[in-house]
């Protein structure tokens, strides 16, 4: 992907949008806990399972692994495939604590924090990345399938790219850069929503001239 591509994307949806703020949470354990959450669900419905555990006082790592999985199960019911998640959201808390808490987690370099999450059960690259970019404000594109559907549509590249050769190619134009990173991956989303969705509304899609699919052509380089 060429620089000038993915900046002017990311202008574009910026003067669109504005400033995400994204990821809402208040702690850098909340943002690992919403990232495991988050796994094919709405953030919406995540917002709800992390609204019970806050009420159930159970919003840090000892809480949760001290839940029974029936418990931990029903208070994460909103995110969906609570029974699954409750495992995950468990052996993830138990990450956190053998490294000594997310400062622990904290002290590590990027590479070895990144494969260290990744050897946790049920968490992949992109919720690895979501929790090393977020939580611990490390340099690393989030790649999702709202990234792959609007690239793709620009013809910006093909869509069969695997996940580190598409975070590779992100982190390269853009430079490491942890608050556009941040923001960018969150305009994706709002964009992915708004207009981008998997039926598109080119009628109010701000990279429209620039799409094939709104206009039959494209005009950016790769």
């Amino acid at each position: 992907m060429h620089w000038r591509t993915a900046r002017s994307i990311h202008d574009r949806l910026f003067a669109a949008y504005g400033a995400q703020g994204w990821w809402p949470a208040d702690t850098p354990f909340e943002v690992i806990v919403g990232a495991v959450l988050t796994q094919n669900a709405a953030w919406k419905n995540v917002e709800y399972a992390l609204e019970n555990l806050r009420a159930a006082e159970a919003l840090d790592p000892e809480a949760i692994r001290a839940l029974s999985d029936e418990r931990l199960g029903e208070l994460i019911r909103p995110s969906g495939y609570f029974n699954v998640k409750a495992q995950r959201l468990k052996a993830v808390c138990c990450h956190v604590l053998d490294a000594g808490g997310v400062e622990g987690l904290a002290d590590k370099p990027t590479a070895a924090l990144r494969q260290d999450l990744l050897a946790v059960n049920g968490v992949g690259r992109e919720t690895a990345d979501d929790i090393v970019l977020y939580a611990f404000h490390r340099p690393v594109f989030v790649i999702d399938a709202y990234t792959r559907r609007i690239f793709s549509r620009l013809g910006a590249i093909d869509g069969r790219e695997g996940y580190e050769e598409l975070r590779g190619a992100f982190e390269k134009a853009l430079g490491p850069k942890v608050e556009q990173f941040q923001e960018y991956h969150g305009l994706i989303v709002r964009h992915a929503k708004e207009a981008c969705g998997a039926r598109p509304a080119c009628d109010r899609c701000c990279l429209r001239k620039r799409c094939p699919v709104g206009t039959g052509q494209a005009d950016m380089p790769r």
